[in-house]
C-alpha cells in the first residue's frame, strides 16, 4: 500500500517538472524570436538609402568624365539654329526690323563647357502720354463720341466748318509729314525715273525703326514716292529728301518754306518722315496742306492706291495701303495719309466725298490702331444724318491753344 503511493507521488512530481521545463523554454524561445519590427524596418531603410547614395555617386561620376565638346556642341547646335532664323529673316527684307520678344523666359548658354541659364528679366514702362493727352485735349467737350484728340472737318468747296474739337492745338503729326515730302518732290521736277539708291543715312537713328527697304535697295523716284505715300515707307521718303538738289538740308528749308506759302503758319518740320516729335502742326494748318496736295494727280492716285510692287535690284517687295478705308467701297476716298508715333497717336487725313460734298477730314492723337478709322466713319454718320455744325474745341471763343 505504501509502495503504492509512493510511486503515485513520484510520477506527479516528474509530470510538474517536465511541465516547468517545458513552459521555460517557450519562454525562451519566445523572447529570443521577439525581435523588434520597427527595428528590422529601420535596418532596411538604411540599406537602400546606401544603395541610392551609391548610385547617385556613380551617376555624378559618369556626368562629371562627360567630355567639354559634347555640350559645347550642344551649344553650337543651338547657336546655328539661330543663325538659321536670323538668316531666314534677312532673306525676307526684315533685318533692320525689330525682333518680337520671345514667349520664353528661361534661356541657357555654354561657358567653358558647362550650362548656365538665366532669367530674362523685362521692365514694363507704361506708354507716354502723347501731346494732346499732357495739355487735358481729351477732357474737351464734343458733338460726336470720338475717340481722337483733334477732329477738324471742313467743306472743301467753301472752306466752312463742319466739326471743329481742338483745331488750333498745335500738336506732332507723324508720318502725315509725307504728303509735304510729295509736294517738294514734285515741285523739283526732277526725272521720276531716275534711280535712288537707299544707304545708311536713310536709316531712322532717332526712333530706331525698321524698314522692309534694305540698304543697297534702288528704285525709281517715282517708286520712291509711290510707297512712300501709299505704304508709308519711311527710307523711301528719306532717300527722296537726300536727292533733292542741295541735298537733305535744301529738301528740308523747301519743306518749311511750302508750309509758310500755303499760309501754314503753326507748321514746322524738322524731317522728311515724320518719325520725330518735332514736325508738328494744327488740324486748320493740314487742311490747307491736304488741299494744296490735292492739286497733284500723282500724289491722289499714290496716296489712294490699295498696293503695289516694287523691285528694289535684290528681292521683289509687295506694299499694301496703311489705310484699311481705301478697301471699303462704301467710302469715295480722293486723298489720304496717314501717321503714328508714341507723341503723336493715330493719325489720319483725307479728302473724301461726304454727302454729296467733297470734304477734308483731320483726326490726330486717336486712341488705339483703328480708332481713327472709326472716328472718321462715325463723323462721316452724323454728317449724312444732317448733323449741324459743332464747334467744340478749347478755342470756341479764343485764340485757343
Amino acid at each position: 500500500m505504501k509502495t503504492d503511493m509512493f510511486s503515485s507521488l513520484k510520477l506527479m512530481h516528474g509530470a510538474a517538472l517536465s511541465t516547468a521545463l517545458s513552459v521555460a523554454a517557450s519562454m525562451v524561445i519566445a523572447a529570443a524570436s521577439a525581435t523588434p519590427v520597427d527595428a528590422f524596418a529601420a535596418s532596411t531603410a538604411s540599406t537602400a538609402k546606401s544603395e541610392k547614395q551609391a548610385k547617385a555617386t556613380k551617376k555624378s561620376a559618369k556626368k562629371a568624365a562627360e567630355p567639354a565638346e559634347k555640350v559645347s556642341s550642344r551649344g553650337a547646335a543651338k547657336g546655328a539654329k539661330v543663325a538659321k532664323v536670323a538668316a531666314a529673316a534677312k532673306r525676307n527684307g526684315d533685318e533692320d526690323t525689330p525682333r518680337a520678344v520671345s514667349k520664353k523666359k528661361r534661356v541657357s548658354y555654354t561657358m567653358n563647357g558647362r550650362h548656365h541659364s538665366v532669367v530674362r528679366r523685362v521692365a514694363f514702362e507704361p506708354r507716354s502720354p502723347t501731346a494732346g493727352q499732357a495739355f487735358g485735349l481729351h477732357e474737351s467737350p464734343e458733338g460726336v463720341a470720338l475717340r481722337s484728340t483733334v477732329a477738324y472737318v471742313v467743306d472743301q468747296n467753301t472752306q466752312e466748318p463742319v466739326y471743329d474739337k481742338n483745331s488750333r492745338a498745335v500738336v506732332p503729326i507723324a508720318s502725315i509729314t509725307k504728303l509735304m515730302t510729295a509736294m517738294v518732290v514734285l515741285d523739283s521736277k526732277e526725272p521720276m525715273t531716275e534711280s535712288i539708291e537707299v544707304t545708311d543715312e536713310d536709316r531712322d537713328y532717332e526712333k530706331n525703326t525698321g524698314s522692309r527697304l534694305s540698304v543697297g535697295s534702288v528704285l525709281s523716284r517715282e517708286d520712291m514716292l509711290h510707297i512712300a505715300l501709299m505704304a508709308s515707307e519711311n527710307r523711301a521718303a528719306a532717300a527722296l529728301s537726300r536727292y533733292y538738289p542741295g541735298g537733305r538740308p535744301a529738301f528740308m528749308a523747301a519743306m518749311n518754306a511750302k508750309a509758310k506759302a500755303l499760309g501754314m503758319v503753326d507748321t514746322h518740320f524738322e524731317n522728311p518722315t515724320g518719325l520725330t516729335s518735332q514736325n508738328v502742326s494744327t488740324a486748320r494748318d493740314l487742311v490747307k496742306m491736304v488741299n494744296a496736295a490735292y492739286q497733284y494727280p500723282m500724289i491722289r492716285r499714290f496716296s489712294t492706291d490699295r498696293s503695289y510692287e516694287v523691285y528694289t535690284g535684290k528681292r521683289t517687295l509687295a506694299y499694301n495701303s496703311t489705310n484699311a478705308l481705301v478697301r471699303n467701297p462704301t467710302w469715295d476716298i480722293g486723298l489720304q495719309k496717314t501717321g503714328f508715333i508714341n507723341e503723336a497717336g493715330e493719325c489720319l487725313v483725307m479728302q473724301a466725298t461726304i454727302d454729296n460734298r467733297p470734304m477734308i477730314m483731320v483726326l490726330l492723337d486717336s486712341a488705339g490702331k483703328y480708332s481713327r478709322f472709326a472716328d472718321a466713319t462715325r463723323l462721316r454718320t452724323w454728317i449724312d444724318n444732317g448733323g449741324e455744325q459743332r464747334v467744340t474745341s478749347a478755342d470756341a471763343n479764343g485764340a485757343g491753344t
